[in-house]
């Protein structure tokens, strides 16, 4: 892929709801040229989203270096695109641009939208937009092919860039290792995948079952976790993905600090040992699946107090806790090779 991406962030420029911004700022660098936020137009990326560098934020798309596209770059709730980046969207095609979107609010259903993009022959892609109907088969799995799956303790966690640091640093050290994209992050990033979170509920293990089938020539699967098994509203997603990919081992995503339940303040997140027994049990109904380590997203505490958590949990669990953006993902990787070698 040879974009030149503008994100568009306006009034959601937060590294938590602008996920997918962030999300390409760190994996496709070389390819996002410019974000679009009148508010905070002056600015850089790595200062307002605390990724990105030097990355512009314009407050006009006629600011923009040469882009061919421009990508939603956020994830709220409910995926609606907000009333006021109609004018916005708009004025891209008007210049030409593909349009990228992520949201649950499909932009190829707007007719209006769509007529400006015929007429300017330009490509309008919602990436979440499926019809995938088969359910899962338990068939066919090939258990030499390790597969790992991140889950975590809540939404906007992280589990999307551990996966990511996982399969790259698996592949660097010599792994024939596999990212496998289930949300539309992970999809815009890779190139292939499934949004699970989109995908009619019968057929959510389905999906998940041949994203690996289609994968599992590879020697390990390293599988995108979705939402969590504890919180109210996106549970049956992250069940269904997890019986899908039927995983032999688990990174179990949290970010320390985090008390509740993501949105809904008032729901309090029950224990790490309470959601790894949950995630364990649901995960061994067919086959054993351990968790392999923890992947801490430390953001939310000073580097101190996050790595006295860190040791302590380790000593409470027995298992490696890694703060992969702060210390890097060699801990992890070890973690995950002894796992792997212990399968052999």
């Amino acid at each position: 892929m040879n974009r030149r991406i503008v994100l568009l962030t306006w009034g959601h420029s937060n590294p938590r709801t602008a996920k997918t911004a962030t999300g390409l700022l760190r994996y496709c660098p070389s390819e996002c040229v410019a974000i679009f936020d009148p508010d905070n137009a002056g600015m850089t990326a790595g200062q307002l989203l605390e990724i990105g560098g030097d990355v512009p934020v314009i407050g006009q798309l006629a600011d923009a270096p040469p882009a061919d596209t421009l990508v939603i770059g956020i994830a709220p709730p409910g995926g609606k695109i907000p009333e006021h980046w109609r004018p916005v969207l708009m004025e891209a095609i008007a210049q030409g641009m593909n349009i990228l979107s992520g949201l649950h609010d499909f932009l190829s259903l707007d007719e209006q939208l769509m007529s400006a993009a015929e007429a300017a022959s330009i490509e309008v892609t919602d990436v979440r937009r499926n019809n995938f109907r088969s359910i899962a088969r338990r068939t066919g799995f090939n258990d030499n092919c390790t597969r790992l799956h991140t889950v975590g303790h809540d939404c906007s966690v992280g589990k999307m860039l551990v996966s990511l640091e996982t399969s790259r640093g698996l592949s660097r050290r010599g792994h024939d290792a596999h990212f496998v994209a289930t949300g539309q992050t992970g999809i815009m990033v890779s190139g292939e995948g499934l949004p699970i979170d989109c995908v009619a509920a019968d057929f959510v293990s389905g999906a998940a079952e041949k994203l690996v089938l289609d994968k599992q020539h590879h020697d390990v699967l390293v599988v995108e976790g979705q939402g969590s098994l504890v919180h109210p509203s996106y549970s049956a997603v992250t069940l269904g993905l997890l019986h899908g990919c039927q995983p032999h081992g688990l990174i179990f995503v949290f970010e320390a600090g985090r008390e509740t339940v993501g949105g809904l303040e008032h729901v309090q997140l029950p224990s790490l040992a309470e959601q790894r027994r949950l995630f364990e049990t649901m995960g061994s109904i067919y086959q054993e699946c351990s968790t392999v380590a923890f992947a801490m997203n430390g953001r939310l505490l000073t580097p101190d107090k996050a790595r006295k958590l860190a040791d302590q949990i380790e000593d409470e669990q027995g298992l490696a806790v890694v703060d992969v953006v702060r210390e890097g993902p060699v801990r992890l990787l070890d973690a995950v090779e002894a796992f792997i070698a212990a399968r052999e």
